[in-house]
């Protein structure tokens, strides 16, 4: 009894080898768990179901393969790809899950989430997070002809780098402390849930914390990202552990 958590694969034509190590992971570990949850960032961009991509067809053949063969398969969407809508989880079979979501983790309430609702400190980002979430921002975005929203999502994209870049540029410290989670937002996401565990990915920072939250003792994982190779957690009614997926 094995479930499966990944995140941040951001997948994109340009590295076709990460998307052949999820294909693999799929074919392979995830057929044998109990479950696989995919918490954002599946893709490096998502304009629209409708968006023509043989990579994309692929990864939902595969997924929806997974789930044929008996393993339940969740997604929350990310910063990257909030756009996924049900058309294409049909395609993939996975369920959409809201952002955060308890689930019970062997007789243990756990939280799930992207995580960049945690990262508070960087406001620009989470006003532009709040925008781009407000269902008619997406109706009339996802209105528009493909080649649109294909220019919005490079000048968005674009934007975002340069911005990443100065940041690095200037007060490198400060830059880590805004692109990581609010300490003080962790604390209060603990006690809004009422929970002990939190899983999340979005900082690309791998860790398993332990820390005091509202006078419990907690736990929070962070999942790493898939850019230069694979990251699984995986959970047994035993324990967990972290680990990278060689490419």
């Amino acid at each position: 009894m094995t479930t499966l958590f990944i995140s941040d694969l951001h997948l994109d034509p340009s590295r076709p080898a990460i998307t052949d190590l999820f294909l693999a992971f799929l074919r392979d570990e995830a057929m044998q768990a109990e479950a696989l949850y995919i918490l954002g960032d599946l893709f490096e961009a998502w304009i629209g179901d409708d968006t023509p991509s043989p990579a994309a067809d692929a990864v939902a053949v595969a997924l929806h393969a997974v789930a044929d063969a008996g393993v339940p398969v969740y997604f929350i969407r990310g910063n990257r790809d909030f756009l996924v809508g049900e058309d294409y989880a049909r395609r993939a079979g996975f369920t959409i899950l809201p952002d955060p979501s308890v689930i019970d983790l062997y007789g243990r309430p756990v939280l799930l989430q992207h995580g960049d609702l945690l990262c508070t400190d960087d406001i620009a980002y989470q006003q532009f997070r709040t925008q781009t979430r407000d269902p008619v921002f997406q109706a009339q975005f996802l209105s528009q002809p493909l080649a649109a929203r294909i220019a919005f999502a490079q000048k968005a994209r674009d934007a975002s780098q340069a911005r990443q870049s100065e940041m690095k540029q200037g007060d490198r410290a400060q830059f880590e402390t805004v692109t990581d989670v609010a300490p003080a937002e962790v604390d209060a996401t603990f006690g809004r849930y009422g929970v002990d565990t939190m899983i999340h990915g979005h900082t690309h920072r791998p860790a398993i914390h332990t820390l005091q939250a509202g006078g419990r003792n907690c736990t929070r994982i962070v999942l790493g990202d898939w850019y230069e190779q694979g990251s699984v957690l995986r959970v047994t009614p035993e324990g967990w552990t972290l680990d990278a997926l060689a490419n």
